[in-house]
C-alpha cells in the first residue's frame, strides 16, 4: 500500500475535535455521586452542558465558577470557592472534579492550592476534591478524558492487599458499549471494576421523582481497590503514557497492564476474550462462541457489498483505530483515516494495520474537517464513519455518513448505539452495509444511464418489455 501521512497544521478550520475540559467532564459522570465544576466563564460550562446533553439526551448538570472581568484581572479564587459552596449545598456530592478552562489557565490560577485551601477553611478534611488542568489549548477532548480518569485513580486509589479482581478502563464509548463489555465480563465470570462507568448515569431509565445526581457509576470503594487488582485491561492503545491510567497503576503499584484496542471486529474482540481467559482462567461460554459465529456469518453475508466501500474514518484516536481494523477485516478499505487529536501513537498503529492495504490511504493527525473533506474527495471516498460533525461530508461531497462516537447531535440514540463485542460489531457492519446499499440503489439508474447512454435523456432510452416505462 501507499500511505500519505500528514501531521497537524497551525490553523484549523472546522476542527475535528472538542476542547480538553469537554472530555474531562465525562469520566466524572461515570463515578457514583459525583459532580463537576468548571473554573472559567459561564459560557464554557453552558456550551459543554448543551453539547453533552444533546448527545446523551439526558439532563447534564455542570457547575461554574462564572469568572467575569473582575475575576479575570484580580484572580478567581473567590468565585471558585463560592461556586463550590453552592454546588455542595445543592447536590451534596461525595466527590467533586474541578476542571480548568483556557481563561483560568491563562491567568495562572493555582487550582491545586485553591482546592486545598478551600478544604482547610471549610474543615472538610480529605474530601475528594480532584483538580484536573484542562485548558482548551492543552489538548483535545480525548486527552482531557484520559487525564481525568488518571487523576481520579491517583486521588482515590490506595495501596491495598492484592485481590483477584481485574481493572477494566474504558475510553469514551457509548453507554450501550459499556453495558456490552460488562455483559461479556459477567459471562466470563470475571470479578472486575470498570472505570469510568457512565452506562447508567448518562443513559438512565425514566423514573420519578427526578434525581439531580443519577444512580450508578463506579463506586469510590471500587476505585480505592484498583491498585490491588490482579491486572488492568485498558482499552487505550493510543493514549500517551503521561495520561494513561493503566500505566500509572503499573508504574506506581505494579499492576500488570494489558493495553488492547476497543473490542470491535473479530480480531480485537478475540483478543479481549483471550486476555480475560489468560488473566481470570475462565472458560469461554458457548453463548459467546455462538455470537462469534453469527458475526462471521454477518461478514460472509455482507462482503459482496462491502468490498465496494472506500471509507473515510475520523474521530477519537481510539475509535479511529478500532473502526479502521474492523473495516480492514471486512473489505471496506479506508482511503482516509483522520483524528483531530495530536496522537502520534495512532499514526504508527494505523501504518501497521495498513501495510497490507491493497490501495492508497491518507492518514491525518491533528487535522480539521476542511482537510478531511479535501482528501475524501480526492481519494474518492463513498462512505464516512464518525460523529455527526462530519455531516458536511454528506452535505457538500455527497458521501453518506454512518454515525459513530461522540458527539451525535443530528440524530437521537447516540447513547444507545452498540458497536463493540461480536454482537455490536455485527450491528455496526449492518449499518455500514445498508448505507452502501442505500447509496448504490439511490443512484443506480442514473449511473446506468450515464455509463451506457451518455448524453441521452433517460425517458428516451430502453423501456421495460411490454410497458412504456423507462428502466
Amino acid at each position: 500500500m501507499k500511505t500519505n501521512a500528514s501531521n497537524y497544521r497551525n490553523v484549523n478550520e472546522n476542527p475535528c475535535n472538542m476542547c480538553m475540559p469537554m472530555g474531562g467532564i465525562l469520566p466524572f459522570k461515570g463515578i457514583e455521586n459525583s459532580m463537576v465544576i468548571i473554573h472559567g466563564s459561564q459560557g464554557c460550562s453552558t456550551y459543554m452542558r448543551r453539547h453533552i446533553a444533546e448527545h446523551f439526551n439526558e439532563p447534564i448538570d455542570i457547575a461554574s465558577s462564572s469568572l467575569n472581568e473582575k475575576g479575570t484581572i484580580y484572580g478567581g479564587e473567590k468565585n471558585l470557592k463560592q461556586g463550590l459552596d453552592n454546588l455542595i449545598r445543592a447536590y451534596n456530592p461525595r466527590i467533586i472534579g474541578v476542571l480548568t478552562t483556557c481563561l483560568s489557565e491563562t491567568i495562572g490560577e493555582d487550582i491545586d492550592w485553591i482546592a486545598s485551601d478551600y478544604l482547610k477553611e471549610r474543615g472538610m478534611g480529605d474530601f475528594p476534591l480532584i483538580t484536573v488542568p484542562t485548558p482548551g489549548y492543552g489538548g483535545s477532548h480525548s486527552e482531557g478524558y484520559w487525564l481525568a480518569v488518571k487523576k481520579i485513580i491517583e486521588k482515590m486509589g490506595q495501596k491495598t492487599p492484592g485481590h483477584s479482581g481485574i481493572n477494566v478502563i474504558v475510553p469514551n464509548i457509548s453507554p450501550a458499549d459499556i453495558r456490552e463489555i460488562k455483559r461479556i465480563l459477567n459471562l466470563m465470570q470475571v470479578r472486575f471494576t470498570l472505570c469510568p462507568d457512565f452506562s447508567d448515569t448518562l443513559d438512565r431509565p425514566f423514573s420519578r421523582p427526578y434525581k439531580k445526581v443519577p444512580d450508578g457509576g463506579t463506586t469510590l470503594a471500587e476505585i480505592s481497590e484498583m491498585p490491588g487488582a490482579a491486572a488492568t485491561i485498558q482499552l487505550g492503545v493510543t493514549a500517551d503514557d503521561c495520561i494513561s491510567p493503566g500505566k500509572y497503576l503499573e508504574t506506581e503499584f505494579g499492576v500488570p497492564l494489558y493495553n488492547i484496542p476497543i473490542p470491535m471486529g473479530i480480531g480485537s474482540t478475540d483478543l479481549f476474550i483471550e486476555v480475560l481467559k489468560i488473566i481470570a482462567g475462565s472458560a469461554i461460554p458457548e453463548s459467546l462462541e455462538q455470537e462469534r459465529g453469527r458475526l462471521l456469518d454477518c461478514m460472509i453475508d455482507s462482503h459482496k457489498y462491502n468490498f465496494q466501500g472506500k471509507s473515510v474514518i475520523y474521530g477519537d484516536p481510539e475509535q479511529v483505530y478500532a473502526v479502521a481494523k474492523t473495516c480492514m477485516e471486512n473489505g471496506v478499505f479506508p482511503v482516509v483515516a483522520a483524528s483531530g487529536s495530536k496522537a502520534p501513537r495512532l499514526m504508527g498503529l494505523l501504518k501497521d494495520i495498513f501495510k497490507d492495504h491493497p490501495g492508497e490511504c491518507t492518514i491525518l493527525n491533528g487535522t480539521d474537517f476542511s482537510t478531511i473533506r479535501q482528501e475524501s474527495a480526492r481519494m474518492g471516498a463513498n462512505i464516512a464513519i464518525g460523529h455527526s460533525d462530519g455531516r458536511y461530508l454528506t452535505e457538500r461531497e455527497g458521501i453518506p455518513l454512518v454515525r459513530l462516537g461522540f458527539p451525535i447531535h443530528d440524530r437521537v440514540g447516540g447513547q444507545r448505539l452498540l458497536s463493540v463485542g461480536y454482537t455490536g460489531t455485527a450491528m455496526f457492519l449492518d449499518r455500514i452495509t445498508n448505507t452502501l446499499l442505500e447509496k448504490k440503489y439511490k443512484n443506480y439508474r442514473s449511473s446506468v444511464y450515464q455509463k451506457f447512454y451518455q448524453g441521452a435523456e433517460p425517458d428516451s432510452q430502453c423501456c421495460m418489455e411490454g410497458k412504456g416505462e423507462a428502466i
